[in-house]
């Protein structure tokens, strides 16, 4: 028997919201940086981009991934933070800013990822490098591969560091999603970044994010200055259930820096609002079983439907549902068979998978004969798919 199935779509009505002021689009937002960009991690929405895909200088920005080559073997437990190593020259010597280690000291990892998250010591860097990987240059060859495997597509790395090389480059969503995964993969080893203070031999030196200590929310990440990258930060802020990500480069001075980097932080908290419109596994809608043991599906959402726009347009939210119906039987309980797609204005349309909220079984032949003269009632009354004019659905055989 040839069986036709149709795409069905089918509006959603969206749970009442309150409605503020209304906000600029995000894409009317300028920034003087020279590359930007910014994410709301609650929804996964990007409030502001601008050059974010193009390579460039991250200076220190990019010892994030030496942090996360740190942190990856911390996880995989081929390494623990009391673990200790004698620093060599090679370390010691490096210039720019420092912890201040000297050739020969038995230092823990502990106290390097300090260095480096507090102090944005290049020395701290490349004894971790040294410790991970024998060498620098070695180090910075699995940077690469472990970048690959992480999906950083427009990234190269040259040292441990960031210091400037021809070969060593980064975009900011590269480095935006670095960010996301200190927060998300390593939670463990995120708290450092907020630490004010590290003092090593003696020597006290402040976290230079300027960030901290502004009662925006702000908790992480790193700096980065180059006179060919200019001024540069990676920052994480949370308020309340929603947390950002913002990374800028290629700023003129620290001040602007600081100043470019709270102004937007701020943007983005003040005018936009995220919701969650529909909890993941709840059913939303019902699609038609075709000779299934029963005759009706529960859809459900994959996961939290949640999504982020200007303060003032979600009462605009168009939520539909597209799915193909009937869905033959069996079907898995989480097998996706659609999607559920929200559209607001002057934002990027949300998309999650439509998934089983049930298993059905295939029917026996009493679901096998009702199928069938329900097919021929419908072909009769010309209320099937292919008794209509017109555009035709897809064929598939059976």
């Amino acid at each position: 028997m040839l069986k036709l199935h149709f795409v069905r779509v089918v509006a959603l009505a969206l749970i009442a919201v309150a409605v503020p002021l209304r906000a600029a689009p995000a894409q009317e937002q300028a920034t003087p940086a020279r590359a930007a960009i910014l994410v709301d991690m609650t929804s996964g929405a990007v409030l502001l981009e601008k050059n974010a895909d193009t390579p460039l200088p991250p200076a220190s920005m990019s010892k994030l991934m030496t942090l996360e080559m740190v942190f990856t073997a911390l996880d995989s437990g081929r390494l623990a933070l009391d673990d200790t190593f004698r620093t060599s020259a090679h370390a010691a010597s490096m210039g720019g800013s420092k912890m201040f280690i000297r050739s020969g000291e038995v230092v823990s990892v502990a106290n390097l990822l300090r260095g480096v998250i507090v102090q944005s010591g290049n020395d701290a860097a490349v004894a971790l490098a040294d410790a991970l990987a024998g060498t620098e240059e070695a180090f910075a060859v699995q940077m690469n591969q472990h970048a690959a495997e992480i999906g950083l597509t427009n990234s190269h790395f040259a040292n441990a560091t960031g210091w400037p090389d021809p070969e060593d480059h980064m975009s900011v969503r590269d480095l935006a999603k670095l960010a996301e995964r200190m927060i998300t993969v390593h939670t463990k080893y995120y708290p450092i970044f907020g630490e004010t203070e590290f003092t090593w031999d003696d020597i006290t030196q402040h976290n230079r994010n300027p960030l901290l200590g502004l009662g925006i929310g702000a908790d992480g990440l790193k700096t980065g200055h180059t006179e060919e990258a200019g001024y540069g930060l990676v920052a994480s802020a949370k308020r309340g259930d929603r947390r950002v990500v913002l990374v800028v480069a290629g700023l003129d001075s620290p001040q602007q820096r600081s100043q470019e980097s709270e102004r937007l932080i701020n943007w983005a908290f003040r005018a936009f609002e995220s919701k969650r419109l529909y909890p993941a596994g709840t059913p939303v809608v019902d699609a038609d079983v075709w000779i299934g043991a029963a005759d009706k599906l529960a859809l459900a959402p994959a996961r939290d439907v949640i999504v982020t726009a200007p303060f003032g347009t979600l009462k605009q939210a168009k939520v539909t549902a597209h799915f193909p119906e009937p869905i033959e039987a069996p079907v898995a309980l989480g097998a996706e068979v659609g999607r559920l797609e929200v559209e607001v204005p002057g934002v990027a349309p949300v998309s999650v998978p439509l998934v089983a909220a049930q298993a059905v079984e295939r029917g026996g032949v009493l679901s096998r004969l009702k199928a069938a003269a329900n097919l021929l009632l419908a072909r009769a009354l010309g209320t099937h798919p292919d008794s209509q004019s017109g555009a035709q659905p897809e064929a598939q055989g059976g």
